[in-house]
């Protein structure tokens, strides 16, 4: 996908449902992935011309794994101007070596917020921004059908309480396809997970089953999304 057209859908999300306001300061959770590395590029090219002014600031919680090496997001924010900070943590040591957790997704997604949200208010940020995508609503709302029998899904906006926090996902619309193109095109870096468990999870199980359920049903996963904008975010 184009960057012009990244622009467009991401602007759109944040303009529909008021993901930015003036003087936010934005922070930005890097894990090194396409996802994340797609959002840095795209939110710090919209924050020359967007019309409410807003900082931006990103964190990457380094998990404590010897083989994870952050130099190419060192870089891209360097070249794109955007204050870096590496936090580091023993989080993988806790999870798969004194816990021993048999699912650690759960636990290590708690600690790694807890330590996004230390970083964010040392910086003053008030907002954070996930890249989650298009897919992911999907992905999420599957895994709630299965597994906890609700039709639920993340919102695009959500305000923590207790850390007084927004959360915004500004790529809501946007496909996990064409974040692949616009990485492949752009040529953005991106750093490998070094995580043991990566894509054998229960999320990665009910990517497969949708990915087969669209192959059988074209535009099955469109209307998924269709119904969860209806029901969940109100929205057409």
């Amino acid at each position: 996908m184009k960057l012009q057209q990244m622009y467009s859908l991401t602007r759109k999300a944040i303009d529909d449902f008021q993901m930015i306001e003036e003087n936010d300061c934005i922070a930005l959770g890097i894990s090194g992935g396409k996802d994340s590395m797609a959002l840095l590029y795209i939110l710090a090219g919209l924050r020359k011309f967007y019309p409410k002014k807003f900082t931006l600031i990103g964190v990457t919680i380094d998990l404590g794994f010897d083989n994870l090496n952050l130099t190419k997001i060192q870089e891209s924010c360097d070249d794109l101007n955007v204050p870096y900070e590496i936090i580091k943590t023993d989080i993988a040591d806790i999870i798969f070596h004194q816990r021993k957790e048999s699912s650690p997704c759960s636990l290590c997604a708690k600690m790694r917020k807890g330590a996004l949200n230390d970083a964010m208010k040392k910086h003053g940020c008030n907002k954070v921004a996930y890249a989650h995508h298009k897919d992911d609503v999907v992905d999420t709302m599957m895994l709630s059908l299965l597994y906890e029998g609700r039709f639920h899904s993340f919102l695009p906006v959500t305000y923590l309480d207790r850390s007084e926090i927004t959360v915004i996902r500004p790529f809501l619309y946007v496909n996990e396809r064409d974040i692949i193109g616009f990485i492949n095109k752009y040529q953005v870096p991106i750093v490998k997970s070094p995580c043991p468990v990566d894509k054998k999870t229960k999320r990665e199980y009910v990517k497969n089953l949708i990915r087969s359920i669209n192959e059988e049903n074209p535009d099955a996963r469109e209307r998924m999304f269709t119904a969860v904008m209806r029901g969940l975010y109100g929205k057409e």
